[in-house]
């Protein structure tokens, strides 16, 4: 009865790290799969902006933000892209808000509303 039970114990003591490690496997696979999904959608982003990319080159939104703020007073409201270009909201002192058209390409403002 005894040599029963110690193989009753031995066989248990078997079994659960094996458990546990068909579980971690099963953990790192399912990892595994969101980096590859990720990594796949990352993918498409990229030829998307390829495609944006080879229409010529674009100015950084940074910069049209900077070249809208040079000098003039008042602040960003908002900025959106429209075709090519830029469309900055820009709210003046005394509340006036005006939609300030920006170049695309280089960035420089063309004028406002």
């Amino acid at each position: 009865m005894m040599s029963i039970r110690a193989l009753l114990i031995a066989a248990l003591i078997a079994v659960v790290p094996a458990t546990d490690a068909v579980a971690q496997s099963r953990d790192q696979s399912r990892e595994r799969n969101r980096y590859e999904q990720r990594d796949n959608r990352g993918h498409d982003r990229g030829s998307q902006r390829d495609s944006r990319d080879n229409r010529g080159q674009r100015a950084n939104p940074g910069q049209v933000a900077r070249e809208v703020q040079n000098g003039r007073p008042g602040r960003m409201l908002g900025m959106r892209e429209r075709g090519d270009d830029y469309t900055v909201r820009w709210e003046y002192p005394g509340g006036r808000v005006s939609d300030i058209e920006v170049d695309g390409r280089s960035g420089r403002p063309r004028g406002d509303d």
